[in-house]
């Protein structure tokens, strides 16, 4: 996993270091490859995932963007499409509810340090509190904490209604979006943003594009993504010991 981090580490460098057209075309480049299923596209592409899904870039894939558009880089404007259409209804974000937050032994609500901290600690005593937690600072140190399992983690990203803010902290994280059944929670997940949610589904499998295409309670924009992804797959080649997924 060091390794992983140091990849996104890189590619978060360099997407900020290098004139914005030249990554532009090289992220094009890039998801073409991967659209065709072509495994080395597609693990560059999962450490490329976190970057795009990481707030503090967001202006730069803002611009990337509009690159696209403007370039006709017709695989990157798929990668960083995000509006759904218009006539669908977007979920409302919820409100953070401050009755969720762990709680001392007295009953007293702990404050937004305390819980940072304990969310940092090497146990799992307050997992369960610290997972319904609404602030996404402290589900930040939570995802780091090595206690955390996978299954927490997508107990989290399934978690409905869902926090925006917390759906990206787990997308801009460099490990657990990796994980497939993660990918499947944050993409089924309809308060996931189209912006964190369409990127991860050049990630799926047909199997797993299969299922969220016919998912009728996932944002449009993402059933459509998975839908030109199925169309855009090569063929799947079949052979005696049974067909291989893409």
């Amino acid at each position: 996993m060091k390794e992983l981090r140091l990849r996104v580490a890189f590619l978060r460098s360099e997407m900020l270091r290098a004139e914005p057209a030249a990554v532009a075309r090289a992220l094009d480049d890039l998801c073409r490859d991967a659209e065709q299923a072509d495994p080395a596209a597609r693990d560059v592409l999962g450490a490329v995932v976190p970057v795009l899904a990481d707030p503090a870039l967001s202006e730069r894939v803002a611009q990337l963007r509009e690159l696209a558009g403007s370039l006709a880089l017709l695989s990157l404007s798929r990668l960083l499409r995000r509006k759904a259409r218009r006539r669908e209804a977007q979920p409302a974000s919820p409100a953070p509810d401050e009755r969720q937050v762990a709680t001392s032994g007295a009953g007293r609500a702990l404050t937004l340090g305390e819980r940072r901290a304990l969310a940092r600690r090497p146990t799992r005593a307050a997992f369960d509190a610290l997972l319904r937690d609404p602030h996404p600072l402290v589900i930040r140190n939570l995802l780091a904490n090595p206690r955390l399992t996978e299954d927490d983690v997508v107990r989290l990203a399934a978690r409905r209604p869902a926090s925006p803010e917390v759906m990206t902290e787990i997308a801009r994280h460099p490990e657990w979006p990796q994980r497939a059944r993660v990918r499947m929670a944050i993409v089924q997940n309809p308060g996931a943003p189209p912006e964190i949610a369409v990127p991860m589904v050049r990630l799926l499998l047909r199997p797993e594009l299969l299922q969220l295409a016919a998912a009728a309670d996932v944002p449009a924009v993402v059933r459509a993504a998975a839908r030109e992804l199925l169309e855009r797959r090569p063929p799947v080649p079949h052979k005696p010991g049974g067909a291989l997924e893409q």
